[in-house]
C-alpha cells in the first residue's frame, strides 16, 4: 500500500518572464519612442543545468527484482530500470519536496506522449493561496510541466495521481521540488518510456522506506558496457 505524507501529487509549474526593456537600446535611440512588450521565454529553451551524477548511466545493480522492474530511490534521486544479470540503467530524477514524499509498490497503468496536464483542484487552491494562478488544463507540448512523456502509476487498478514524467525544468533533477511525482529529463523519460510497458512493476522507496521488502545495491558504473555497449 502506498504510504503518503500530506498532500497530493501534481507537476510543478514555472512561468519565466523577461522584459525586452532589459535589452533596450541606449537613451536617445529610436527605440526610446517604441516600448517593446514583455517577451515570454519558453522554459524548454532554458539551459540544462544537470549535475554529472544524475546523467543516465549503465550500472552494476545487485537485486532480487526481475528484469523489467523499475526501482525508484527517492532518497538518493535515482530511478533504475532492472535489466537482469546484475545490470541496470540508472537515471537521475527530481522528487517530492518535504511533505510530499511517499513509498509504495505500483504499476504503470497507462502511458502518454506529450501529455496534457490537468492539475488537481487541491493543487490549484494551494498555489492560488500563494498568489500562483495555475490553469485548469494545459495542452501537451514543450512548455507543459509533464514534459515529453508520462507514465501513470496505478495501484489496485486505480490511478494514484502520481506519475513518472518529463520536465521542462531540467535543472530540478536531483532536487526535492515536485508535489510527489517523479520527474526526469525529457530525453531520459523518452528512453524509459520505450522500455517500460503498461503493467511494469514500479517500487518507490521513499521516506522511512515503507514500500516493503526490496533488496538492491548500486555498485557503480558498468565500465565495460559503458565503453563497449551491450
Amino acid at each position: 500500500m502506498i504510504k503518503l505524507t500530506p498532500g497530493l501529487a501534481a507537476a510543478g509549474l514555472v512561468l519565466s518572464l523577461i522584459s525586452t526593456s532589459a535589452f533596450a537600446a541606449p537613451a536617445g535611440s529610436a527605440s526610446d519612442n517604441a516600448r517593446q512588450p514583455a517577451q515570454i521565454v519558453r522554459v524548454a529553451q532554458m539551459p540544462k543545468y544537470v549535475k554529472p551524477q544524475f546523467k543516465r548511466k549503465k550500472v552494476r545493480l545487485v537485486t532480487t527484482e526481475v528484469a523489467g522492474t523499475v526501482i525508484i530511490d527517492t532518497n538518493n534521486k535515482y530511478l533504475y530500470l532492472v535489466e537482469g544479470n546484475n545490470r541496470a540503467t540508472r537515471y537521475g530524477i527530481g522528487v517530492g519536496r518535504d511533505g510530499f514524499g511517499w513509498s509504495g509498490i505500483v504499476k504503470i497503468g497507462r502511458k502518454a506522449e506529450w501529455p496534457a496536464w490537468t492539475p488537481p483542484a487541491e493543487m490549484r487552491r494551494r498555489e492560488a493561496a500563494k498568489g500562483h494562478i495555475i490553469p485548469a488544463y494545459q495542452e501537451g507540448g514543450e512548455d507543459n510541466p509533464l514534459g515529453a512523456r508520462a507514465m501513470y502509476l496505478y495501484q489496485g487498478g486505480r490511478d494514484t495521481i502520481f506519475r513518472i514524467h518529463g520536465t521542462n525544468q531540467p535543472w530540478t533533477i536531483g532536487l526535492n521540488m515536485s508535489s510527489g511525482c517523479i520527474r526526469m529529463m525529457n530525453e531520459d523519460v523518452m528512453h524509459l518510456y520505450d522500455r517500460a510497458p503498461v503493467g511494469t512493476k514500479v517500487i518507490v522507496i521513499g521516506p522511512g522506506n515503507k514500500q516493503g521488502k526490496v533488496a538492491f545495491e548500486d555498485r557503480g558504473i558498468d565500465v565495460l558496457r559503458t565503453m563497449f555497449g551491450g
